[in-house]
């Protein structure tokens, strides 16, 4: 890239490359160049079926293409509506955790089957979840934040059958094992990394609204 297309832009993660084009036709130049340099590389192909030309569709941008999104490193890029400042609706190409991700994520969360955790407090399930849900708040909720707390609110779920469980008086209503929750959310909002960081991403709204 470096020799032959030094004003072309890209970027790499292990065996994982995006490189960013002017047109369809430079993009399809560049895959044979690029699939012909792997070639001499010891006999190296692009895959077969992740290798796409992928077209960032903006409000700017009316053309028309069969593939309009791709996922790199957990995130899904694709056109996703924005509001300005002034109020307008606009389509920007912006990135958000995958589905693949998110996934995972709940995978994760359901493996530490808090709800049957009942010997601990709600403060010792803190201490549990939140360094999981630190890193995935940190990384994940850099893009798009919101999709990534939609997903984290799964702990929540589980804190709920948690208090089922633990106590009597909820083990056979649900609707008040979720009031309570959330008294103790509005309380409490900075007890668990995720809430923590509702509340964070509310106050930059409200500043920057």
């Amino acid at each position: 890239m470096a020799r032959e297309f030094p004003h072309v832009p890209f970027e790499r993660y292990v065996d994982d490359v995006i490189v960013h084009c002017v047109s369809e036709q430079q993009a399809r130049r560049l895959r044979e160049a690029i699939a012909q340099r792997l070639e001499e590389c010891g006999g190296l192909r692009l895959h077969p079926t992740k290798t796409r030309i992928v077209y960032c569709k903006t409000s700017r941008r009316h053309g028309r293409h069969g593939q309009v999104s791709f996922d790199f490193l957990g995130f899904t890029f694709k056109p996703r509506p924005a509001k300005a400042k002034d109020g307008t609706m606009s389509t920007t190409f912006t990135p958000a955790i995958s589905t693949d991700a998110a996934t995972s994520i709940r995978a994760q969360i359901r493996d530490l089957r808090l709800h049957r955790r009942t010997n601990l407090t709600f403060e010792e399930l803190a201490k549990v979840i939140n360094p999981l849900a630190s890193s995935w708040v940190a990384y994940y909720g850099k893009f798009n934040p919101w999709a990534t707390l939609n997903v984290l609110y799964h702990i929540d779920r589980y804190l709920v059958r948690w208090a089922r469980r633990k106590f009597k008086h909820l083990r056979r209503a649900p609707a008040r094992a979720y009031r309570t929750l959330a008294k103790i959310k509005r309380s409490r909002p900075g007890l668990f990394a995720h809430w923590r960081a509702a509340v964070t991403i509310r106050v930059r709204t409200a500043r920057t609204g």
